[in-house]
């Protein structure tokens, strides 16, 4: 069996491989691509209620006042922080969850972090959040896609192939990303 043919059979064999984690990289490379004019992994809710005036201005709020906020918006009291920016409002962070308070009036914007199905979990791979075991399956699904390129050179032959086409195509694979980085740095 000559070289080609291992060639041919080592892409096809790596393209099937490779395919669906392909396919879940694409769409979790164009969400992230886009991350200035969304969140590609969490949809934020808003909502807006009143729970009434909390305090008289200009006083610090407590960590029990916190808590006693929280039950009034009926969650959790338990909070990761606080923070007062001025004397009449008041920004508690739990989990997920962030409640700007407006202490005079007890008007509460409620901002909540929800999962979006799908985009959230592919994210959270490409994004290499797993640590551990995955950076290794990633680093060889790396290997596995250079590979890819590589035979590809090889498959077709003539001037189709590398030594026709192909070798121009190749060339500006490589001038594309050399020209946006000369353009950007």
């Amino acid at each position: 069996m000559n070289w080609r043919r291992w060639n041919n059979i080592i892409h096809r064999d790596l393209g099937y491989l490779c395919f669906g984690l392909t396919i879940f990289y694409v769409i979790s490379g164009i969400a992230v691509n886009h991350i200035q004019d969304w969140n590609p992994t969490y949809q934020i809710e808003k909502s807006k209620s009143n729970i009434g005036p909390v305090l008289n201005q200009g006083r610090l709020v407590t960590n029990q006042e916190v808590r006693n906020i929280l039950e009034k918006l009926g969650t959790d009291s338990a909070f990761k922080k606080k923070f007062q920016p001025d004397p009449d409002s008041l920004k508690i962070y739990q989990e997920g969850n962030v409640f700007d308070v407006e202490l005079l009036t007890g008007n509460v914007i409620h901002e909540k972090a929800v999962k979006r199905p799908f985009l959230f979990q592919v994210n959270f791979l490409h994004l290499n959040h797993p640590k551990k075991l995955w950076t290794w399956f990633a680093d060889l699904y790396a290997v596995c896609l250079g590979l890819l390129a590589l035979t590809g050179l090889f498959v077709l032959r003539g001037k189709k192939g590398i030594t026709g086409r192909g070798a121009w195509l190749t060339v500006v694979g490589f001038i594309l990303p050399l020209f946006f980085l000369w353009l950007y740095t």
